[in-house]
């Protein structure tokens, strides 16, 4: 059951499971580590910090004895009282040693605690029964008989003194073994905790690469194979996981749905690339029939422009000197029929003229250029100063260099501001004004005038060729102008369109793109203003 429970687990489980096993073996390793470190810790404070300053205070007491037993022994030889100052310097040095090593000892420490009792004991006894005796003789009795004291007495309470000094020392040095072999050992176990923790880590390492090899490589590239062989054509192929996580059988699950589906829809992809494929068929013979009307509307161009105009030029010729030589002798309505069929001549002239213009438009070109359009406006005035007259007004800002060609370019602000200065207001000075401002990825053009405007219902109108919105005697031209700007902005990326919301005047806008890396103007930066009259 327990088996069978762990088979269900997914793969983020098992690893989280591993991991949390880990972490707690690792972690009461941690703690049984920690625990050593202390006692390892306290059993080096023992060594360096106990054991061994008791052990110096010791030798330092016994030091200080001998300087005393010396210095009580010159004395009752000389009683000279500096042979007493090793005496005096032993008595310091006694107290001092026996406090150290009393505040090293421990609760623990009994055995040496005994042992610095005696010694305390057999201090204050050779001083009591030797010291103290020959310093009184010396002084009361003189120097003969201290000295007589002395080879009277016995060494033997120094000796013991000693020898207690001694086995307080061997048993100071008995701890000092111990804690030095205690430290050893907590040493050692610290080591094989860190062996052992290595140890785990490693068999993890080696049990997680088992567990991902078994539940994820080998399944994965199974499961990698067998798409390969559906992408190589058996579609009909099941897919499965046999052996692996829950995840990965579940996404063997969801590809296999996936290539049923595309299974399912493979007729319907086949049928629809035959159906790309007629379409295709059909839009190359289309571009064929194309290219074949281009060629044949090119054709037309050249007849139009030579062959045609040759039988209208001697029309218009005999036609008009028909006029010359017979205005005047022949009846009015004969002058009104001859004047008609030079006006018509003429217009068709006009007419055939203006179309081959508009056709050529894109197809002639020269590549585009930077073209600076206050040079173009400068053309331009200069090209319509006759018709403008001395009292119209056409006037710019400094205006940008933009991408095109420039014969298109000025053949543009030729129209447009011919027919600012064509359709005027009767007895109202002409006033035209061309301005441009920067729109992101574009520039925007406004040519502005006072003429007699446009109703906002031939907005779209206005655009088409040979519209005209007045009769052909009351304004020249053919109705061709405003639909060669057209197609000059749409050929230069850009597009046009009235503003229906003047009051006084006309005023078309269009843009053209802004050439690439172009910064974009400041917009405080003053202005020069190029008028002209």
């Amino acid at each position: 059951m327990i088996n069978l429970r762990v088979q269900t687990w997914s793969l983020r489980a098992r690893i989280a499971a591993l991991c949390a096993t880990l972490g707690l073996i690792l972690t009461g390793l941690g703690v049984f580590a920690a625990f050593t470190a202390a006692a390892h810790n306290n059993q080096l404070d023992d060594v360096l910090n106990r054991a061994s300053p008791m052990r110096a205070a010791g030798e330092t007491l016994n030091t200080a004895m001998v300087d005393q037993e010396t210095g009580i022994r010159g004395y009752a030889i000389t009683g000279k009282d500096t042979n007493l100052d090793p005496y005096r310097q032993g008595l310091a040095d006694q107290a001092t040693q026996v406090s150290r090593i009393e505040g090293y000892l421990h609760p623990e420490d009994r055995t040496i605690r005994a042992d610095l009792d005696d010694v305390k004991a057999r201090i204050d006894t050779w001083h009591r029964e030797v010291s103290e005796p020959v310093l009184a003789t010396v002084k009361s009795d003189g120097l003969q008989a201290a000295q007589a004291q002395i080879e009277a007495g016995s060494t033997r309470q120094f000796d013991d003194l000693r020898a207690s000094i001694n086995r307080m020392q061997t048993d100071i040095q008995v701890l000092r073994g111990k804690s030095a072999t205690a430290a050893k050992d907590s040493s050692q176990t610290m080591v094989a905790i860190e062996i052992a923790a290595a140890g785990i880590v490693v068999l993890a390492g080696i049990f997680l690469m088992l567990l991902l090899d078994r539940l994820v490589s080998r399944p994965i590239l199974d499961l990698a194979d067998q798409v390969r062989r559906v992408a190589g054509g058996d579609y009909e192929r099941h897919i499965e996981s046999r052996f692996g996580s829950p995840e990965l059988v579940g996404l063997a699950s969801d590809v296999d749905q996936m290539r049923q589906q595309i299974a399912s829809e493979l007729s319907e992809v086949r049928d629809a690339r035959q159906q790309v494929e007629w379409v295709n068929q059909q839009l190359q013979s289309q571009a064929e029939e194309l290219t074949r009307s281009n060629r044949d509307l090119e054709q037309f161009a050249y007849v139009a422009s030579h062959d045609l105009q040759e039988p209208l030029r001697k029309v218009a010729s005999f036609c008009q000197l028909l006029q010359r030589r017979y205005a005047g002798k022949m009846d009015e309505r004969a002058d009104q029929y001859i004047g008609f069929a030079v006006d018509g001549a003429q217009r068709m002239q006009r007419l055939i003229n203006d179309l081959l213009a508009f056709s050529r438009i894109g197809r002639l070109t020269n590549g585009f250029t930077d073209v600076d359009l206050n040079k173009v406006l400068g053309e331009v005035k200069s090209q319509l100063e006759p018709r403008a007259g001395e009292d119209a007004e056409i006037s710019w800002p400094p205006l940008p260099t933009v991408e095109g060609e420039e014969p298109l370019l000025t053949t543009l602000f030729v129209n447009l501001v011919g027919n600012a200065l064509k359709f005027r207001r009767p007895d109202v000075p002409p006033e035209v004004r061309i301005t441009a401002e920067r729109d992101g990825r574009e520039w925007k053009f406004n040519v502005r005038d006072n003429g007699i405007g446009i109703e906002a219902e031939f907005a779209d109108k206005v655009f088409v060729i040979f519209q005209r919105l007045h009769a052909r005697d009351a304004y020249e031209g053919t109705g061709i102008g405003l639909a060669i700007v057209k197609k000059i902005v749409e050929y230069h990326g850009g597009r046009i369109w009235l503003d229906v919301g003047v009051e006084v005047g006309a005023s078309i806008w269009f843009t053209l793109p802004a050439p690439i890396g172009a910064d974009e103007p400041d917009e405080e930066a003053e202005s020069r203003e190029m008028v002209g009259a």
